[in-house]
């Protein structure tokens, strides 16, 4: 039987940062999601600990708001990343590659 470990789960509501700690047998992404779920107030807490109740996914969390969420040991190095959209990308305004003034751009010339 594993030996449960301290886990810290950052992730975002509404754009805030949060964070908590949870002593579990063990951790995964989804369990990351269902925790914060649960720790915004989303998901149901189980009563017992062999209590069976239905997780919540990551796509239900983010229609509440839950976003980045991501999980480490405590004490441990760097956390799991758990979201794997690409960060979106600055796209260059229609004027990008235009020179401001009009002196450059009769230097440019």
């Amino acid at each position: 039987m594993p030996t449960p470990q301290l886990y810290i789960i950052e992730y975002r509501l509404h754009g805030h940062s949060r964070n908590f700690i949870i002593r579990l047998d063990r951790m995964d992404n989804a369990e990351a999601w269902h925790w914060a779920s649960c720790d915004a107030g989303v998901g149901i807490i189980p009563k017992f600990g062999r209590e069976k109740i239905r997780k919540v996914s990551r796509p239900m969390a983010e229609r509440y708001g839950i976003t980045d969420v991501q999980w480490r040991v405590s004490g441990g190095g760097a956390p799991v990343v758990t979201s794997t959209v690409p960060a979106p990308t600055q796209v260059p305004g229609p004027n990008a590659g235009e020179l401001s003034s009009g002196s450059e751009k009769a230097a440019a010339v």
